[in-house]
């Protein structure tokens, strides 16, 4: 009897520690682990789980870097730009502007010949740059190369009369000027200021030329000055303008 009053009163004991231990919080250790794998903290289990803890759960705070690294916001993406017509940044104006060629209605006649390049050296007339008559034509005028206005050439007179003005392509506009003894029928000669200039920019070429005004046998520093004038201010000969700058 007194053997059963002692086990009574050690499983009482047992019973009354146990019981301050569920009031306290205390879980054993294999609940623990329990919670723990669930991945709750200690004292929460789910949503109908009983909270043991005195402390208050605070769910973890996302800051505003974690948010923005977790929620990816696409970039406006910006679009091409387009440039307006008409606001193309202006094209810079070449050093020298090539002449136009005459319209096809202006032209009298076109003849394919050879073209050979000549100076007023040494070279090609036998005279120097002391002689007297140097850089002179046989029509009187000075010879002159301008790529943008006019040229003097040589041609045969029976074929281009002095004072006739054409056109020649690589070359521009061109008045025969000029004769010489090896240039005979379907020939002329231009007019460059040196040898090198002969070499590089011609040399010799069969090329077609046209004819938009046949002379008169004269040519004149007057002509010569007009159809620079006039082709510098329209970049052509224009066709009511031709009979009055001759």
């Amino acid at each position: 009897m007194n053997k059963m009053g002692m086990f009574q009163r050690f499983w009482c004991l047992i019973v009354t520690v146990a019981l301050l231990l569920g009031v306290a919080g205390i879980y054993p250790e294999s609940r623990q682990k329990a919670v723990q794998a669930d991945g709750l903290s200690p004292g929460i289990q789910t949503a109908r789980a009983t909270i043991y803890s005195n402390e208050v759960y605070t769910p973890p705070v996302t800051s505003p870097a974690t948010q923005r690294d977790a929620v990816q916001v696409p970039k406006a993406s910006t679009p091409p730009v387009t440039q307006k017509k008409g606001s193309e940044a202006p094209a810079k104006t070449p050093a020298s502007v090539p002449v136009a060629a005459p319209a096809r209605e202006q032209i009298i006649t076109s003849m394919k010949v050879t073209a050979t390049g000549y100076t007023a050296g040494y070279e090609s007339t036998g005279k120097t740059a002391k002689h007297p008559e140097y850089g002179i034509t046989y029509s009187g005028v000075k010879v002159r190369r301008d790529k943008n206005t006019i040229s003097t050439i040589a041609a045969d007179p029976k074929v281009l009369p002095l004072g006739s003005i054409l056109y020649v392509p690589d070359y521009g506009y061109a008045v025969v000027a000029d004769t010489g003894s090896a240039i005979k029928g379907r020939k002329i000669d231009l007019y460059f200021a040196t040898t090198k200039q002969v070499y590089k920019e011609w040399g010799k070429k069969t090329v077609v030329v046209h004819v938009i005004k046949r002379g008169n046998g004269k040519c004149t520093e007057a002509m010569l000055k007009n159809l620079s004038r006039a082709i510098q201010t329209y970049n052509s000969v224009p066709p009511n303008l031709l009979e009055e700058v001759i």
